[in-house]
């Protein structure tokens, strides 16, 4: 096909598809430099209190016996205090002290990433950010709750060990505010959620699906900034990931286990990041219209001066032709 603009429905971001820029999907995978697995000796979450962390937040299994923690994390960018962040003037800027929390969310075993988890354990995973979510809830400081993944250097992981990050902050992100925005303005226009729209043409359409489940569906979107670019979305529309039932979380974590594989397989075990966006915390009833997804972005392109100048993504993989490679 020829290079097309295309229009995010709800951002309204423009991207340039340009499948005849670059190579053939299977030729811009390239094999990956070897990802180096720390020594369990030294993993400073083989056992962590034993490492300077304190006191588990959350405690899955007994002390000796743990599947999974949440601690706090020993480099926060966001800190909690007896006060809330409130913004003051810096000369003409507007600055606010980084008031929140950063914690980590540990998997006991050493080698296993989320792809290797079983069922069971990737679905307490999800059940894990679930549950501090709700707990976080409970602080009148917090505007919004980030939850993401960063797996191998590429994508910022410094520690090989499998976690997973838990940062609440006093601000609304950007690009969430973007998304929530666009959501609640084609919304008011159309009355039907745009995300269950885009949900709908793409199981009609089929070409973009990579994998669904009863209540669960991952496609490469028609508007896919980068290369491989994947969106898992509970079938029915869910604004807030905290308010989601067992079996929808177990579906939406099903899914995201079956697309890390068929990334690992596909696309020669690329480094990855993953992560929530769902509805924030301040005005609830403003933002029922959005629907919670999670978006996985391998590591394959470099943004170069053209992205960086004008804020305008150039990706050179046909979602249709990313969804078919990673179909198989």
């Amino acid at each position: 096909m020829k290079s097309q603009l295309r229009q995010d429905l709800v951002s309204g971001d423009w991207i340039v598809i340009a499948p005849n820029r670059g190579k053939r999907p299977h030729q811009l995978v390239k094999k990956p430099e070897i990802r180096k697995a720390a020594p369990v000796a030294s993993c400073p979450f083989e056992n962590p209190q034993k490492t300077g962390h304190q006191k588990p937040i959350l405690l899955y299994g007994d002390a000796k016996n743990w599947q999974l923690q949440i601690i706090e994390n020993k480099f926060p960018a966001f800190t909690h205090r007896k006060t809330c962040s409130f913004v003051t003037k810096q000369g003409p800027y507007s600055v606010a002290h980084t008031v929140g929390h950063h914690e980590m969310v540990i998997t006991r075993n050493h080698n296993q990433s989320f792809d290797k988890l079983s069922s069971i354990e990737a679905h307490q995973v999800f059940e894990a950010f679930r549950d501090r979510y709700l707990m976080l809830l409970n602080d009148a400081c917090i505007s919004y709750v980030a939850i993401f993944h960063n797996w191998g250097p590429k994508a910022g992981a410094s520690i090989f060990h499998p976690h997973y990050q838990i940062a609440a902050i006093p601000v609304l992100p950007p690009d969430v505010s973007r998304s929530l925005n666009g959501s609640w303005g084609y919304f008011q226009k159309n009355k039907k959620c745009v995300h269950c729209l885009m949900i709908a043409e793409e199981l009609k359409n089929k070409s973009r699906i990579i994998y669904q489940n009863k209540g669960a569906v991952a496609f490469a979107p028609f508007v896919s900034k980068e290369p491989f670019e994947v969106r898992i979305f509970p079938k029915k529309h869910l604004p807030y990931f905290e308010n989601t039932l067992d079996q929808e979380l177990a579906d939406v974590a099903m899914a995201l286990q079956v697309v890390l594989r068929k990334v690992k397989r596909n696309l020669k075990d690329p480094d990855y990041n993953f992560f929530i966006h769902t509805a924030p915390i301040l005005n609830k009833e403003k933002y029922k219209p959005y629907h919670w997804h999670v978006e996985v972005r391998p590591k394959i392109a470099i943004m170069a001066g053209f992205e960086l100048g004008t804020g305008i993504e150039i990706n050179a993989v046909d979602p249709d032709d990313a969804a078919k490679l990673l179909r198989k």
